[in-house]
């Protein structure tokens, strides 16, 4: 069966009734001509470690539209544990003989007709390669944030959706009311004005300490493909810290804080914020016009990427956007009339990192200068969120409905260009004016060249791929 029937077999499901959504039924293969599977949506993971065990559990909880059918990984350990979790789950709810397929290489996954959707939830340098392939074979797709790793490749990842007209949902679940609604409230707050006129964003992403670790190679682990992991990055000797633990799924993985792999907090955390802030001002789909970043970085250590940090970003609406290293953790927007704060509280990314909250952090996770910037309502005239309680439900009804998400690709692209944008500027020490419509550095080669990064080998090079797409 091809995959357009079902969906439509689904979406009509989902309309059924007076705008009400009706769980889909199980039917029998013949109602797929030749498919003997049932009518859900069928998804792959690609990516199955710390990251990647969170989508999958928070995404397989919406048995009434999806069914996990396959797992993939490049640590056959990391890739057992996720093919068996899968098993149990359903299992666990009455099923008998279920066979979860456990994929080494993720082309193995794409190539499968009856897959429909993939969650790609590799390391940050292997987002754009994973998601792009996947794009072209035909599947949707889930990619955590940062949506790519470059620039350039959040580009390449926007042109192949919009010309396959595939459904992209970045993991920016601050989007997503449940459980950060204070990101909407406070958002939705700065974009209809109860602030007055906005003139200032101060934005925390937390700091990345030094391992204090130096730099030794090792020999790679047996159940680790660490050629494949390593794709387009440079050529380096494996070092355990500068990958992922070996003893743990939860662990911190140290590729986040190896710039060959992920660029640091300033898209781990800033990702995040910068994705908030971009909307919360109107500039979802455009960025900043001058970028003055400084910042430390880690030498002779295990890790690589910046420690302190101070960003100041000016945006063409004349609202400036600071990140600084000793702002608390979250969006402080400060208007004419009032100021409001929004964060996660004391939550952490994932409940290994480590400074996701400051000490002093407030105890209140929303706050205003005044209580009706936050009681008043929104007008039907208004700017508000699409509704949305659950950031995984939201991308299945998405595949369902052929409508963008509530974190579509062109957002994704724009909060990982101004997270880019800062670290370059960081790296070169000096300000730097952007162009957003044009996607460029203004008469800056030497920063234009770090929009993108030349591939290892030329198979883990996007734009190849791109061009052999004939979208390049």
């Amino acid at each position: 069966m091809e995959n357009k029937s079902r969906r439509d077999f689904l979406k009509s499901s989902l309309l059924t009734g007076a705008g009400l959504i009706v769980m889909p039924t199980i039917l029998p293969g013949s109602a797929f001509g030749a498919r003997k599977a049932n009518d859900k949506i069928q998804i792959a993971q690609i990516g199955c470690g710390r990251m990647g065990s969170g989508d999958m559990a928070g995404t397989m909880a919406h048995t009434d539209l999806c069914r996990f059918v396959a797992v993939c990984d490049l640590d056959s350990r990391r890739l057992e544990i996720a093919r068996t979790t899968v098993e149990q789950f359903y299992k666990k709810r009455g099923e008998k003989d279920v066979v979860i397929k456990g994929y080494h290489d993720f082309h193995d996954v794409l190539s499968r007709p009856d897959i429909d959707a993939v969650i790609v939830s590799v390391p940050d340098h292997q987002h754009a390669f994973v998601a792009v392939q996947a794009i072209l074979a035909g599947k949707d797709v889930y990619v955590q944030k940062p949506m790519t790793y470059s620039i350039a490749e959040a580009i390449a990842l926007r042109t192949a959706v919009r010309a396959r007209k595939r459904i992209l949902q970045t993991g920016s679940q601050q989007r997503s009311q449940h459980p950060w609604e204070t990101f909407r409230i406070a958002s939705e707050a700065v974009r209809n004005g109860r602030i007055g006129e906005l003139k200032t964003i101060k934005v925390g992403v937390g700091l990345d300490k030094i391992k204090g670790v130096a730099p030794i190679p090792q020999t790679p682990p047996a159940n680790l493909d660490y050629e494949r992991w390593l794709g387009a990055a440079p050529e380096q000797p494996y070092m355990e810290y500068r990958v992922h633990p070996q003893d743990s799924i939860d662990g911190r993985p140290g590729w986040i804080t190896t710039e060959d792999f992920g660029l640091g907090m300033i898209t781990n955390w800033g990702a995040h914020h910068i994705d908030i802030a971009q909307w919360a001002m109107g500039m979802e789909l455009s960025g900043p016009v001058s970028v003055d970043g400084k910042a430390e970085f880690m030498k002779n250590d295990v890790w690589t990427v910046h420690s302190s940090y101070h960003i100041e970003m000016l945006y063409k609406n004349g609202v400036q956007l600071i990140m600084d290293n000793k702002f608390q953790n979250g969006l402080l927007f400060e208007g004419t009339e009032g100021s409001v704060f929004c964060t996660r509280g004391s939550e952490k990314v994932t409940k290994s990192d480590g400074n996701a909250s400051d000490a002093n952090a407030a105890s209140k996770s929303l706050w205003a200068s005044n209580d009706k910037i936050l009681s008043s309502r929104v007008g039907p005239e208004g700017k508000i969120w699409m509704p949305s309680d659950n950031h995984y439900r939201n991308w299945l009804e998405s595949i369902i409905s052929r409508k963008d998400p509530i974190a579509p690709v062109d957002q994704g692209a724009r909060s990982l260009e101004a997270c880019a944008v800062s670290w370059i500027s960081m790296k070169l020490n000096r300000k730097l004016n952007w162009d957003p419509d044009k996607e460029m550095f203004i008469g800056d080669a030497e920063a234009n060249a770090m929009c993108s990064r030349k591939a290892r080998k030329p198979e883990y090079d996007v734009n190849l791929i791109m061009k052999k797409a004939k979208l390049a």
